[in-house]
């Protein structure tokens, strides 16, 4: 069956270009153009993914996504004309997975549903059994998500992504462009602040303490790296 992506913009000519550019790249598409429409497409076709307007009228991009995230771990790519960075940076820590700015290429549309889509399959391809100690968490691949003294705290697929690459090599620094190459897929400087928010969110998720982590520490002027050894 082919996956299917929810699209959501009050802009006819826009969401149309867009729906037919997924079509052809082989998804099933649905639209919806504002945010109550959204919330019931994403209820009733339960999308693989959805490219999701920020600036909708009425209930906003960042309220369908808090609305998703409150039950959902559904990718989302967040699309906005707003060209000030805090608008990007709120999209991304209010949970959406990655974001375009408009206008923008569908051809780089369709290119980011893929990655993200992929992460997501290869999320869940994670060989069976396998688990990783992180002192007191639990980093466990069959469910995308971490576990602390027994609590299970559930991560979107690109939290675990993230977290799974640095944990699996603990002590080794990342810069920023190395998180988004082997995370997102690509690795433009413009974006690096896309590491940043979802570093936030993963903090506020598993850490104690998110303004003095235990487990993903800055390397300041280079990257982030995993504790070598965790409290």
């Amino acid at each position: 069956m082919p996956q299917t992506v929810l699209v959501v913009d009050d802009e006819p000519r826009i969401a149309a270009i867009a729906a037919d550019y997924l079509r052809h790249a082989g998804y099933q598409v649905a639209v919806a153009a504002d945010g109550a429409q959204a919330l019931e497409a994403a209820r009733t076709v339960r999308p693989d993914l959805v490219v999701l307007d920020l600036g909708l009228p009425g209930l906003d991009g960042l309220e369908v996504t808090r609305t998703l995230r409150s039950g959902s771990a559904v990718p989302i790519i967040m699309v906005t004309a707003r060209v000030e960075e805090a608008d990007r940076l709120l999209g991304l820590e209010t949970g959406a997975d990655d974001y375009l700015t408009k206008p923008f290429s569908p051809r780089e549309l369709v290119a980011r549903v893929k990655a993200v889509l992929r992460r997501t399959a290869s999320s869940g391809r994670e060989a069976a059994g396998a688990q990783l100690h992180l002192g007191d968490l639990l980093l466990d691949t069959d469910r995308l998500a971490i576990t602390r003294a027994g609590t299970s705290i559930d991560l979107t697929a690109t939290e675990f992504q993230l977290v799974a690459t640095l944990a699996r090599q603990p002590g080794r620094v990342f810069t920023r462009a190395q998180l988004l190459d082997q995370v997102w897929g690509y690795s433009h400087s413009g974006y690096e602040h896309t590491v940043n928010s979802h570093i936030n969110r993963l903090r506020n998720k598993i850490e104690r303490d998110p303004a003095n982590p235990d487990f993903i520490q800055t390397v300041w002027g280079v990257g982030y790296k995993f504790a070598e050894r965790s409290a």
